[in-house]
């Protein structure tokens, strides 16, 4: 694991601004996400993390298990709306891009080049860069950003927020400008920008130790900071945007042996 240091610098910057690390929306892994719905709110790209959220850490396939709703989002945004940022391919530390032209290929989206690791202001500016040189520029607030590490996606996609503008007064106007961008419900009354996901399941365990640590960071966020409207909040995008978790298929009893039936009968 490459040494991040806007990573490392984040616990002082949560000493300032703890909300950073809270996601909007918490899921066990993209099979939960409705995009259609994300799509039909006013989101209009994506982002997405590599490791333990789309593939298996260090590796460039796709977890076969996620390929439906993989095809289903990249359907649902079009092509180059979805954008695949990490902090090994793509990244500085990817000698020749030969990962990023991997992964690029295997899971048929773009990968963000930086030079500046996750959740650093310069791997912000390179995302607004990409989406702003879009045939259709998408907005910060057009934008789901997914990840599994909250002290990196999730405050990345937190950084990008800011304060909202004053409400506008003629009705008209406000309609007008609704339906030219994300569902004015969804926003909270202070702040407008990417919607932050969380994909809480692991598809291989790694770095058991820091991630208990983001955790209790959540817990604690979550009980002592948050108000109850940001609370309500949360949990009206979990109703609106989450499907229920993917029904794990039963295991086939074990089949019987000879010597197991040779008793059960005798005992019977």
């Amino acid at each position: 694991m490459p040494f991040n240091l806007p990573g490392v610098l984040v616990p002082l910057h949560l000493l300032i601004n703890p909300r950073l690390v809270v996601p909007g929306i918490i899921v066990k892994d993209i099979r939960q996400l409705d995009f259609p719905a994300l799509y039909k709110a006013g989101y209009r790209g994506a982002v997405f993390d590599k490791d333990n959220c789309l593939t298996i850490p260090h590796e460039d396939r796709l977890v076969p298990e996620l390929a439906d709703a993989w095809r289903e989002c990249r359907e649902t945004f079009g092509h180059g709306n979805v954008l695949i940022v990490s902090n090994t391919a793509g990244s500085h530390l990817d000698s020749g891009e030969l990962e990023a032209e991997s992964v690029q290929h295997h899971l048929s989206a773009p990968v963000l080049r930086h030079t500046s690791l996750k959740p650093s202001y310069a791997c912000i500016k390179s995302i607004r860069a990409y989406f702003a040189s879009l045939p259709r520029p998408i907005r910060d607030e057009e934008l789901v950003i997914v990840g599994d590490r909250l002290l990196t996606d999730i405050v990345m996609a937190n950084r990008m927020s800011r304060r909202a503008p004053p409400p506008i007064a003629s009705t008209a106007a406000t309609e007008k400008s609704s339906s030219m961008g994300v569902d004015s419900e969804l926003a909270r009354s202070d702040r407008v920008g990417p919607l932050a996901i969380w994909t809480e399941g692991l598809w291989k365990r790694e770095n058991s130790a820091l991630r208990a640590l983001e955790r209790g960071m959540l817990k604690g966020a979550e009980r002592w900071v948050l108000k109850p409207q940001e609370q309500a909040w949360r949990e009206s995008l979990q109703h609106r945007f989450v499907k229920p978790p993917p029904v794990a298929e039963e295991e086939k009893p074990a089949k019987e042996g000879w010597m197991r039936r040779l008793v059960r009968r005798f005992r019977g």
